[in-house]
């Protein structure tokens, strides 16, 4: 009887063994499909999500940092000398503070709203004072070059006794001063230290009206602060930027740990900036075949036709990707991916951006007349880097611990216990059987003796 007992006791933990490792099988299917709801109903940029709270918020400060490319020889270049660059900087300000505001949801599976932001100067972070000096491109001439005609330039030059280059301190040229070349507007880089801006979330959304073509109008993608979640390393994202006025696209390059948290690491395709002979995608985006080189520059995009006109090119910094003659036509360059790329680093399973770095030059574009004295000795059309910037932002500590906490955590947590279940049950389910073929066994010889 006891026998007996032992070995239907065995047949019973086998059983109960199958049964756990049937269980931690099916949680397997289960628990992916748990998730994966989970991801996406949280992912969802809706009141009530946790991609809506990390979006709408302030969120972490995101700070911006210039380097400004000071004129060694100023007079030279008048005369139709290279110029010579210093790169002095960083600069910083930390900016984007603030909450998003006005945040309304459109029927066609976009969202509208106003961000706020501000720039406040971070002294510890920066080589000097925001009153430091620069000598560059005189930002009125330049602008006036494009804008007006070349005989109303020259009576305005003469009368304000104006130079091609002028020396500004890193305010002025950041953020804005009145020019008396045209007419007392106000010339900056960038925007004045408090702006409101617009934008929106949307996929295959003609909306810009900058390009006059479909293709180079299209909002494509997202404002790049989340993406669709469980990202696939093959498939590019794709994201709007309303600094460069246009869409663009970056490419998985590889998988990095950030505090604890694996994270896939995209940047900027090369064919972003190629010349239309390489890309034709961005034949649309060429407008000027003077200063392009007939459409054949790589690593520029202008911006007059989101700029009223001014004469403003975007580039990575130091001409990275570039064509050759942008970087030889200056001295002092030294383009190196890893300082002067962008990228974005985003969580593959839930598609939230944690770490970026936004990387762009801003050039200015002067160039021969026949009328205007102060070109008289420029042979060629010239697109002279002025100032570069990396907007970067991370999540803090307290940030990456919820994440993994909350997010993370619990996903590994299941992924644990289907583990446990199923090494657990098939342990139970194969030591009975051995144990059940043993105490046969011994039940075979015992009645043969």
């Amino acid at each position: 009887m006891g026998c007996c007992n032992r070995r239907c006791g065995l047949i019973a933990g086998a059983v109960f063994g199958a049964l756990v490792t049937i269980l931690g099988g099916i949680l397997i299917p289960v628990g992916d499909m748990i998730i994966e709801e989970t991801v996406k109903k949280e992912a969802v940029i809706e009141p009530g999500t946790i991609a809506y709270d990390n979006w709408a918020a302030a969120g972490v400060k995101v700070y911006r940092q210039f380097w400004f490319f000071d004129v060694q020889n100023p007079s030279e270049v008048e005369q139709g000398a290279k110029p010579v660059l210093v790169e002095k900087g960083p600069y910083t300000y930390g900016t984007r503070f603030l909450a998003k505001e006005n945040v309304t949801f459109l029927l066609n599976d976009t969202v509208s709203f106003l961000l706020p932001q501000g720039a406040i100067f971070e002294p510890s972070m920066s080589v000097g004072p925001e009153e430091d000096i620069i000598s560059c491109l005189n930002l009125g001439v330049a602008g006036a070059y494009s804008l007006l005609p070349h005989n109303v330039l020259e009576l305005l030059i003469s009368a304000n006794k104006a130079s091609l280059f002028q020396k500004r301190t890193v305010r002025e040229l950041l953020w804005g001063y009145k020019d008396p070349l045209l007419f007392g507007m106000q010339m900056g880089l960038f925007s004045p230290v408090i702006k409101i801006t617009g934008n929106r979330l949307a996929q295959n959304y003609n909306n810009l009206g900058f390009w006059n073509d479909s293709y180079c109008d299209m909002i494509n993608g997202t404002d790049a602060s989340s993406f669709a979640p469980f990202l696939d390393k093959e498939t590019p994202l794709y994201f709007f930027s309303s600094d460069i006025c246009r869409s663009v696209s970056a490419s998985y390059e590889q998988t990095v740990d950030l505090k604890g948290i694996d994270v896939y690491r995209y940047s900027l395709l090369p064919s972003t900036l190629a010349s239309p002979v390489v890309n034709p995608d961005n034949r649309c985006f060429c407008k000027n075949m003077q200063t392009t080189k007939n459409c054949t520059l790589a690593g520029v995009l202008e911006l007059s036709v989101c700029q009223q006109g001014a004469p403003v090119y975007i580039s990575l910094p130091h001409f990275l990707l570039g064509s050759d003659i942008l970087k030889e036509s200056v001295v002092g360059l030294n383009p190196h991916p890893e300082n002067h790329k962008t990228f974005l680093d985003v969580e593959p399973i839930t598609g939230f951006t944690l770490n970026f770095a936004k990387r762009i030059q801003v050039n200015m574009m002067y160039g021969p007349s026949d009328v205007v004295k102060l070109f008289k000795n420029i042979s060629d059309y010239m697109i002279l880097p002025v100032v570069w910037m990396n907007e970067t932002a991370t999540l803090d500590d307290e940030t990456a611990d919820m994440f993994k906490n909350e997010l993370l955590g619990r996903i590994n947590m299941l992924d644990i216990i289907q583990k446990v279940l199923l090494g657990a049950g098939a342990a139970i389910f194969v030591l009975c059987l051995i144990f059940y073929c043993f105490a046969r066994r011994s039940h075979k010889r015992s009645k043969t003796v």
